[in-house]
């Protein structure tokens, strides 16, 4: 089995579970070829990302010249499918806030990965996120009949499904996929029901291999959270600075450590000088995943105050290292994170909820944090290990496709 993975920025440091996706289904065999439209434009640092940097084919590298010319090359073997493509590429951009002539870049860019699938005699091509790398391997499986999935993250997708055309992209692919139930009920919304059957869950997944025995908590006071994630507003880390300016004047002693970067970066910066709380948090920067496992495994949990969220990987990564988890009730977060059991579970939002989730880690016993953290290690691993998704993948990829229109 040969599939394409059509993606738009790729590596990049936030998207670590598509690599570990790809690599799985390396594992069980089959050969994946990397589509990227563009590289990440920071630093990567992980050495594992700088390696499938080298093994990705960048779209918009190969220039304009080469795109026009896989047009002609991919026209010439299929000329009624070249036109579909181009009549489905505008009748999407008619609708989409992207207009028009960013549609005509996907068309071009659908037909240098078509060129790619042509050559390399793949079977499929499959997309990460519904957005332009769906788009894109949408009209490229019109040019050349192999049939197309995507995977579903949120929130983004779920904020303006018709910008995007999620509705017409759910009706053509062969399947979609969501990370949670969460995310198929959203999808399930917008189509009619005679596709929900082609709406599958399959989740993101850890390496069980790298986390094989569960760190003992730091055995020093006080509790060290750790965030980690780009600097984003639905992100909430501004709301997590007013909390720990809350939980400061309380006279509760907790530290915090802040994993990421991005466009919020210096609002954060600000926001904690006025605060007066300079000395309890910390900011890193992007870490690699060996980086971030050290912060897992020197803190005493993860707080996630998101406003919008599809399943992080983060809540696994961290509860397999036996941490428990403050975190926001929102989409497919609930479905990992159990109150009470694994972490806290906060409405979104509300900095007083989530200061008194804080003062109650911060006051919690140790042994009350090892039995959370215990817990949700093996829930993350009965759920969330990456060889068994693929796995569940690699069946969908196997399935005899439904013909394609000719």
């Amino acid at each position: 089995m040969k599939v394409a993975y059509v993606l738009n920025t790729y590596p990049s440091p936030s998207h670590s579970f598509i690599r570990r996706e790809i690599r799985a289904l390396e594992r069980r065999g089959v050969d994946v070829t990397r589509l990227a439209m563009r590289p990440f434009d920071g630093l990567l640092v992980d050495a594992g990302d700088k390696q499938e940097a080298k093994a990705t084919d960048y779209v918009l590298a190969a220039g304009m010249a080469a795109m026009i010319w896989s047009v002609f090359l991919v026209g010439l073997r299929a000329p009624l499918r070249i036109y579909r493509a181009l009549a489905l590429a505008l009748r999407v951009g008619h609708k989409s806030e992207a207009g028009l002539i960013k549609h005509l870049i996907y068309f071009l860019e659908a037909a240098f990965v078509a060129r790619r699938v042509i050559e390399k005699r793949i079977d499929r091509l499959h997309a990460h996120f519904g957005t332009n790398s769906t788009t894109v391997a949408m009209l490229a499986s019109e040019m050349t009949g192999k049939p197309f999935s995507f995977t579903v993250h949120g929130p983004e997708e779920f904020d303006k499904p018709a910008a995007i055309a999620l509705p017409t992209k759910l009706r053509r692919a062969e399947f979609t996929v969501a990370i949670s139930s969460y995310g198929r009920s959203q999808l399930c919304r917008l189509v009619e029901h005679g596709y929900w059957s082609r709406i599958k869950v399959v989740h993101c997944g850890i390496e069980p291999q790298h986390y094989d025995t569960a760190r003992p908590l730091p055995t020093t006071r006080p509790v060290t959270m750790v965030n980690i994630g780009r600097f984003s507003e639905q992100k909430g880390q501004l709301l997590l600075i007013e909390a720990m300016a809350e939980v400061a004047r309380r006279g509760v002693d907790a530290r915090l450590v802040l994993v990421g970067d991005g466009e919020l970066r210096r609002p954060i910066e600000r926001a904690i000088s006025l605060a007066g709380i300079g000395d309890r948090v910390t900011l890193t920067g992007w870490l690699d995943e060996s980086g971030v496992r050290r912060e897992l495994e020197s803190a005493h949990a993860l707080v996630l105050p998101s406003f919008a969220e599809g399943l992080p990987m983060v809540v696994m990564e961290a509860m397999v290292t036996a941490r428990p988890v403050i975190a926001t009730w929102i989409a497919g977060v609930p479905e990992l994170v159990q109150d009470g059991r694994t972490g806290w579970m906060v409405p979104a939002g509300d900095v007083g909820a989530l200061v008194d989730a804080i003062t109650e880690l911060a006051t919690a016993s140790d042994d009350k944090l090892r039995r959370m953290g215990t817990t949700g290690r093996a829930r993350v691993l009965m759920r969330h290990n990456i060889d068994v998704e693929a796995g569940k993948l690699a069946a969908l990829f196997a399935q005899r496709p439904r013909t394609q229109p000719s």
